[in-house]
Parts: C-alpha cells; sequence; structure tokens
C-alpha cells in the first residue's frame, strides 16, 4: 500500500433543500505533504464536526485500484484524486486484505484502520444523484477511516507498513458490507461489536444486531 495523492478540502458551499450548507468532500490533491492529528488533517475543512472528523475518523483513505468502476459509471464527472472525500488516495489497498484494528506505520505517523465509511447526502450532491449513494454501498469497497496512533507528516510515496494485526478481526470489505447487509453474520457481528478499534456508540449499534442464545 502506497500513498499516491495527499487531499485537501476547501470549504465548498451548496444548496440543499432550499438552504446553503458548507462541506469539506470537494477534496483536490496538494502538492505538499499533510500533517495528519488525533483529530483531523490539518488544514482540510471539516464542516460537520458532530459527523467527520475526531479520534475514530481522523482521516479517510480510499483505494485507487476503485476508481475506475466509478468513472466507467460516470464518465462525465470532473475527475482527480480526492473524488471521494479522501484524504489520502491509496494504491495497492486491497480492502479484503486490510482489517478492523490493522496498525500501520506510514510516513511519520502510526495509523489504526477504524471505522466505516456511510455515505451520506453531500456525497450524492458531489456526484450529481443521490443514487451514487445506494450504489456505493452495492458495490461494497467503502474505503476506511483512520485513527491517527501517532501524528505527523505523510507524502506522495509513503508506504503502510504493518506493525501489527488483530488475532481475531474482520477485513475492511468484509465490516462495510456487514453494516449494510439485511441479514447480518453473527460471528462478524461479535468481532466487530467488540472491536476497539471503532467508536463505542458504532459498537453498541452493532451489538444490536446479535441473536441472543437462548
Amino acid at each position: 500500500m502506497k500513498i499516491i495523492s495527499t487531499n485537501i478540502g476547501k470549504p465548498t458551499i451548496f444548496i440543499w433543500n432550499g438552504k446553503e450548507e458548507t462541506t469539506g468532500i470537494y477534496k483536490k490533491p496538494t502538492t505538499k505533504p499533510i500533517y495528519l492529528t488525533k483529530n483531523d488533517v490539518i488544514n482540510d475543512e471539516i464542516s460537520n464536526r458532530l459527523n467527520h472528523g475526531g479520534y475514530y475518523k481522523a482521516c479517510y483513505i480510499f483505494s485507487a485500484e476503485q476508481y475506475p468502476y466509478w468513472q466507467a459509471l460516470y464518465p462525465d464527472l470532473d475527475w482527480s484524486w480526492g473524488m471521494f472525500g479522501e484524504n489520502l488516495t491509496v494504491s495497492d489497498f486491497d480492502e479484503n486484505e486490510v482489517y478492523l484494528g490493522d496498525i500501520y506505520k506510514v510516513g511519520e505517523t502510526l495509523v489504526q484502520v477504524s471505522q466505516y465509511r456511510e455515505p451520506c447526502y453531500k456525497f450524492g450532491h458531489k456526484f450529481g444523484t443521490q443514487q451514487v449513494i445506494k450504489q456505493f454501498i452495492q458495490h461494497g469497497f467503502g474505503g476506511t477511516y483512520l485513527s491517527i496512533l501517532e501524528e505527523g507528516i505523510v507524502n506522495v510515496g509513503d508506504e503502510f507498513t504493518l506493525v501489527e494485526r488483530p488475532e481475531k478481526s474482520l477485513s475492511v470489505s468484509d465490516l462495510f458490507q456487514l453494516v449494510f447487509a439485511k441479514e447480518k453474520d453473527q460471528d462478524l457481528l461479535k468481532i466487530a461489536a467488540s472491536s476497539k478499534a471503532i467508536p463505542p456508540k458504532k459498537r453498541i449499534f452493532l451489538s444490536s444486531f446479535i441473536e441472543s442464545s437462548n
């Protein structure tokens, strides 16, 4: 896994349901290194701190290998790295081989794979249709948020080196699909609900789907 683009968003105003809103999803590649803190990325716009940023959503990464699929679906959009609102576009990021709770060294930082992406109406607005949210969920590869265990600079060309992996976990892809599945795998639910890599509220949410053995 290697960083091929570092992306920063500036405040962008749009109209939603007749009201003016601000978003940071319109990220563009930057030619400079970026600094990852335990709550966000320095100089990156976070308009809604309730749902974005914070320890479990400090940085969002997305796979470069997923771009061709979406470019084929939406060829008329203005494509560049950062299109999905990710801070880091990463090559060789196989979501079936990266696991919840994995700890990686990248650049100056130490990061941990954290919670899943939940696409919202701002994502739909950027793509020109709310239908993209359903397509994103059905496709099953949503990237992942990172917690920053050690702050620092990352840059294009930096590689992710696996430092530690939980003994029992589930892949990024499995977690994403599990959350949105109508029928949820009970074994995977138990693993996800007990993982300290995702926030307590999400653990409680996942626990609510675990069936009683009585």
